[in-house]
């Protein structure tokens, strides 16, 4: 029997019982929450960074927002309080558009 001892999406546990399968699992209190996610966020940026082919890419990328939509709910953010911010900080500082890659700031 595989031991995983991860955060798991929350349908997974109905998708192991659909297969006949019993889980062990348990509901984590919020501290346990958020050190999860964080893990989770490594995991993923990982599984992010070794990807070699654009739609696996595509795939870890959605896993990580869905990830951080999740923290942000844990700070007090919904998903379009993220949104927001971070359109204002576009708006204010731009985005990453341009490829600019600063390389020093003489005096």
């Amino acid at each position: 029997m595989p031991t995983y001892n991860k955060l798991v999406r929350d349908r997974i546990i109905e998708i192991i019982e659909t297969s006949g399968r019993t889980p062990k699992h348990h509901v984590l209190d919020d501290e346990g929450y958020k050190s999860q996610l964080r893990i989770k966020l490594q995991e993923e940026l990982q599984e992010y960074l070794t990807a070699e082919e654009s739609t696996d890419s595509v795939e870890e990328l959605a896993d990580l927002l869905e990830i951080i939509f999740a923290l942000g709910k844990v700070h007090g953010a919904s998903e379009s309080d993220l949104l927001a911010v971070r359109a204002k900080k576009a708006e204010e500082r731009g985005g990453f558009e341009k490829r600019l890659f600063l390389e020093r700031v003489e005096e």
